[in-house]
């Protein structure tokens, strides 16, 4: 298995055997069942559907509650799907621990959910530096300034940057490396920052970017 979801438990710090600190977000990966399995002659494609997350069974729909029943899951309430091009060693029920999927040294990819900043204005949202502060401008310091021509074309291009909701938006922290694997804790420690917060469910699987690491930090 090259993948597993998981809990964002936020941020610490470990010490490599040089005795440098090393910072790491924590993650709470699995342990995951297998709830489904998809085959390119029924469903087009193939790959492994994972559960993960126990909750009251009144947490779920009957549907939800249904398609577990079929293989006798617990109640998970999330769901992700895991797409492969090999042979699949899994069948439905089975239960994927932290240790099966990753090991100390590897590159993973982090998906996930980014913080909501709510509406932002375009110099904390985009990065602008302002109007000046003297001339007269008492009230153009944070503006965005000009956001189209005049006659020629009359209109604001499609994509100018300006104020708007900043955030909550699907992201993929890339290539980052496992410093830490406690399978009886089930917890992943992963150097540098994920997206999300405390407690947000993210999506860990192995780097689609295999490049080589930077020195110092296999």
């Amino acid at each position: 298995m090259n993948g597993l979801i998981g809990r964002k438990l936020g941020m610490a710090q470990i010490f490599d055997d040089a005795g440098l600190s090393i910072q790491v977000t924590l993650i709470e990966a699995g342990p995951c069942y297998v709830t489904q399995l998809k085959s390119p002659d029924k469903d087009g494609y193939q790959a492994v559907q994972l559960g993960f997350g126990e909750v009251k069974t009144k947490r779920l729909t009957s549907g939800q509650r249904g398609h577990l029943k079929a293989n006798e899951l617990p109640n998970l309430s999330v769901l992700r799907e895991l797409r492969f091009k090999g042979d699949v060693n899994y069948a439905a029920g089975d239960k994927v621990t932290v240790a099966q999927a990753f090991k100390h040294g590897d590159l993973v990819d982090v998906v996930g959910v980014s913080k909501g900043r709510g509406f932002q204005g375009a110099i904390k949202r985009h990065g602008f530096h302002g109007g000046p502060v003297s001339h007269g401008q008492s009230d153009r310091r944070r503006a965005p300034g000009s956001i189209g021509a005049g006659t020629t074309p009359g209109r604001v291009p499609k994509g100018t940057r300006m104020a708007g909701r900043m955030g909550n938006q699907r992201v993929t922290a890339q290539h980052l490396v496992v410093a830490l694997v406690d399978d009886a804790r089930n917890l992943l420690a992963i150097r540098g920052a994920v997206p999300g917060p405390t407690g947000a469910v993210v999506f860990v699987r192995v780097a689609r970017k295999q490049k080589n690491p930077v020195a110092g930090k296999e």
